[in-house]
């Protein structure tokens, strides 16, 4: 059972030993990136290629022992491990363990016969690459008892690339040094067959006890201290108390390295407690090493560094928080709130689900975990998305490698040119957030480089003449770097997409869209849903030009080659940019410029985009036009009304009069995903931006309401399944058909599109249903005998029920970004606050309050929604409010607009409260 003890997100788990898959993360900002789980077992790594612990995958968190571990030996009894990790403990099964865990520690305490023992761990925020546990030990019985402690962790000391890669012959390198209080492993190299290169790390076990007593006998050699026959769960050191003659000062190598030390005998009297703390770390610099470690070893200062950490974790969370009825749900979304910092951290590795990486985040991760980040501290995310507009190609397309440092890209793993077809999708949408609670339309008009590698025409091209020597930065044929604003990295995302059709006039899926499981329909795969997406972020566009217009901006400036991207425009002109300034295949580039193009003829769209790839294909004129925001306003307008016609009249499936829905795919033999023909077929992604952007009216999402609800909800699977049974591999689709139905891609409840769908159904007014996703998702989550996982969103739920891949999800921006945008209705306009609540009945509490706090712009809001009665919450209206105290009625105030369901305050009037803010909502 799980249960919140406290306000603070403080959670206890009994027996959390009885699940065998949970874990539980430790990190920092330093890049400290490590798993826990009730048994001790996990890792501890940095990176890709410096783990101190062996790595570890979902199976290996039962069937390995190399997990951390602390022994006892009491006089006459058997050895026992204090959190159960023994062979005798397991077949026995009879301990009892309970987890309590926070902002980021995690504590288990257990009983054996009379001995109560406890282990805190926790990752210093504030330090490098190090981990700290402290052990209680207490004498509950009537007798004294005597014991020896022992700390035992094996040492892996190098890349997971040599877990099963030259396993033995890395461990040849291990040079281990005993120390007065540890045991230091520093491999003499790294070992890459492409270049083997000297180690310069140091991986190290130190420990001490309450009173600065140092361990008395050390174990650095995993074979010895386990013996023949023996093994890390009945290791022959401790069962049958081998002595050895290692001493402060000896030096070991070429062995598998272990972190083994012990102490003294130890007595104690009844009601009396003994306290050790270990701590594990890495530093290139020994010295360092031993002065990080010193600090926590001591019960002080091990203390002092928890009362920090906690500190910094709930500082980090200050931001963002919900008080609802249900203490519980408030509670759960503080630690949704935490996962979008996690990813930053762990990228989308490292943790013992998300086995599939090396490190970094793909494009699609770093947009999407800024939208999270912007609600809680939105000042360094600036800087975040302008580095992440340094990845986009001149012909639409981005690097999908992000490295470690700002504006590092690569093309992909192996230099594979893969294309996504949803990326362009979101830098616009992250970005219109941003400006929306900041105000900062001047981000639009930073000029940024443009990413270049070999390849181009959206992948499907190399361009021969470049040189890696020329650097990754696109070039003007002048050799200088090209740079263009940020609006213009925006146009070029959407533009090309646009015209990028398959044989339904729907935009070609590529390798894949946001589900990659569908990575086998590159030929004429087209996705319906993302085509939605893309007409609703003209939409936005359209909209922040006709913004920038309202400031008397009235004209923009783009590379001369992009123009031709606006034909409506083109076509009114005679200049050379709209003329052929390539020699695409089959382009008819008089008729082009002279009348513009059929959006209903697919060739032409597809002609007009090759014109644009050969003109783009390797330099850059450098020049620059001046097209009129009007003339852009109309053309986007065009093209976004296009879209949305084509998707409204040939996409849309009739089940029956009260049931239908959109088509989301066609396959790579160009035929349709989804039906309603003998057998409905469905998939939830169809659903989403369609319904999100208002491609039908209410109608139509009220009849995909119903289809959704029939075809795909499942209470079992905590919600809406990501499509039907398709029963059948589809090889012309993609590899998520090869998967069980039920399981990741094919058909689990996927959080991240359940929580857009949720988004979506808020967007289109239906409040209840909208709410309904997200709740179902909690509750589901929240029965640890069923979810078996700790508060947060998972990925995906399993058939079984089982929360899978948690803590690194998108999915956790989205819920957040939907609690906070459509639930609380905290949004803004171009730096305004707009408030829309959309609430219900779970977000208030016993005094008919909703409230929130959260960042926006620099100021820090309290919002507290009043509501007369509960029984009124559908029809009630707003009525009035108070800032700061200052009561404002309607029409009142210049800078407060209040209508029935919205309230808009001007950003000038709100930065005039010095940064604190409480608003009072009255409701009735």
């Amino acid at each position: 059972m799980l249960k919140f003890v406290n306000e603070k997100g403080e959670f206890r788990v009994t027996n959390p030993q009885d699940v065998s898959y949970s874990y539980f993360p430790l990190c920092n900002d330093y890049g400290m990136k490590n798993s826990i789980t009730p048994t001790l077992n996990g890792d501890m790594k940095a990176n890709q290629h410096q783990f101190m612990m062996v790595p570890v995958s979902q199976e290996a968190l039962h069937d390995s022992n190399f997990g951390r571990n602390f022994w006892i030996v009491k006089s006459e009894d058997l050895p026992f491990s204090i959190v159960g990790n023994s062979a005798l403990q397991r077949v026995e099964n009879n301990q009892e363990m309970t987890l309590d865990a926070g902002f980021l520690w995690h504590q288990i305490t257990s009983k054996n016969q009379d001995v109560m023992t406890k282990i805190l761990t926790y990752v210093p925020a504030t330090e490098g690459y190090i981990e700290v546990s402290k052990v209680t030990i207490k004498n509950e019985g009537n007798e004294k008892i005597k014991y020896i402690p022992y700390v035992v962790v094996p040492l892996f000391s190098r890349s997971a690339d040599n877990l099963r890669d030259h396993r033995h012959v890395t461990a040849l390198l291990n040079d281990i040094h005993i120390e007065k209080n540890g045991i230091v492993n520093k491999p003499t190299l790294s070992f890459d067959e492409y270049g083997h290169h000297s180690n310069k790390m140091n991986y190290g076990v130190y420990c001490q006890d309450d009173s600065g007593n140092m361990p008395n006998r050390f174990y650095p050699v995993l074979e010895e201290f386990i013996g023949e026959g023996g093994t890390l769960d009945w290791p022959k050191a401790i069962v049958n108390g081998l002595v050895n003659d290692y001493k402060v000062g000896d030096n070991v190598k070429g062995y598998e390295g272990l972190g083994a030390m012990s102490f003294e005998e130890i007595t104690l009297e009844p009601g009396d407690s003994k306290e050790y703390v270990f701590v594990l770390g890495m530093d290139e610099n020994l010295e360092n090493l031993k002065e990080m470690s010193n600090r926590y070893l001591t019960v002080d200062g091990f203390d002092k560094g928890l009362d920090v950490t906690k500190k910094h974790w709930e500082k980090a969370l200050y931001n963002l928080e919900f008080t609802t009825k249900d203490l519980g749900f408030g509670q759960w979304l503080k630690w949704v709130t935490l996962q979008p910092i996690l990813r930053r951290i762990y990228g989308c590795s490292f943790l013992p689900h998300h086995d599939y990486g090396r490190g970094g985040r793909g494009w699609r991760d770093l947009w999407q975990d800024c939208l999270a980040l912007i609600l809680m501290e939105p000042e360094p995310v600036r800087d975040m998305l302008y580095n992440n507009f340094a990845g986009i190609r001149i012909d639409g397309t981005n690097a999908t490698i992000i490295g470690e440092k700002p504006g590092e890209f690569l093309a992909d793993r192996n230099n594979i040119p893969r294309v996504w077809m949803d990326h362009g999708v979101w830098p616009l949408v992250t970005t219109k957030l941003y400006i929306d609670r900041t105000g900062d339309i001047e981000l639009l008009f930073d000029k940024q480089v443009y990413f270049k590698d070999k390849h181009n025409f959206f992948g499907k091209g190399k361009d021969e003449s470049y040189e890696e020597s020329l650097g990754a930065w696109q070039l003007a044929e002048s050799n200088d770097v090209y740079e263009g604003t940020v609006l213009e990295h925006l146009l070029i995302q959407n533009l090309v997409s646009f015209y990028n059709v398959g044989d339904h006039h729907m935009i070609r899926l590529e390798g894949a869209d946001w589900n990659d499981g569908l990575d086998m329909a590159k030929d004429k795969g087209e996705s319906v849903a993302f085509t939605a997406a893309y007409a609703g972020n003209l939409g936005i566009l359209k909209d922040i030009l006709i913004h920038l217009e309202s400031m008397n901006i009235t004209t923009i400036e783009i590379a001369e080659e992009l123009e031709i991207l606006f034909d409506t425009i083109c076509s009114t002109k005679s200049n050379n940019n709209c003329n052929d300034k390539g020699t695409g295949s089959g382009a008819n580039s008089d008729n082009i410029a002279s009348i513009g193009i059929d959006y209903n003829n697919i060739n032409e769209k597809r002609e007009l985009l090759n014109k644009y790839f050969y003109s783009v294909q390797s330099k850059l004129s450098g020049n620059k036009a001046v097209l009129d925001i009007k003339d852009i306003i109309k053309d986007l307008d065009i093209k976004e009304q296009s879209l949305k016609t084509q998707i409204l009249e040939k996409q849309w499936i009739t089940v029956n009069e009260d049931e239908g829905f959109y088509r989301g795919y066609y396959d790579n033999d160009g035929n349709p995903l989804e039906s309603a023909s003998d057998e409905v077929k469905m998939t939830l992604t169809g659903q989403v931006f369609t319904t999100m952007y208002g491609i039908g009216d209410k109608s139509h999402t009220q009849k995909v309401i119903n289809a959704s609800k029939k075809y795909l909800y499942d209470k079992k699977a905590g919600g809406y399944r990501l499509n039907t049974d398709f029963k059948e591999v589809k090889l012309n689709m993609g590899r998520l058909f090869g998967f069980a139905y039920g399981h990741k891609e094919n058909g689990a409840m996927f959080s991240h599109m359940a929580t857009m769908y949720s988004n979506a159904l808020y967007q289109q007014g239906f409040v209840e249903e909208g709410f309904e996703v997200i709740y179902d998702l909690y509750n589901h989550c929240m029965d640890f005998e069923v979810s078996k996982i700790y508060p947060g969103v998972p990925e995906y739920i399993d058939p079984k029920g089982r929360g899978m891949y948690h803590y690194l999800t998108g999915s956790a921006s989205w819920l957040i970004l939907t609690v906070l945008n459509e639930a609380y209705g905290v949004k803004g306009e171009y730096g305004d606050l707009l408030l829309e609540p959309k609430l219900t009945k779970p977000l208030f509490d016993d005094t008919n309050i909703a409230s929130v706090k959260t960042l926006f712009g620099h100021n820090r809001l309290s919002i507290e929604y009043s509501l007369e009665s509960l029984s009124e919450i559908r029809s009630a209206f707003i009525q009035s409010i108070e800032i700061n105290g200052i009561a404002i009625e309607k029409g009142s105030h210049a800078d407060v607009e209040i209508n029935k369901q919205t309230i808009l305050i001007k950003k000038e009037y709100l930065d005039t409260f010095n940064q604190e803010v409480s608003i009072r909502v009255y409701m009735k």
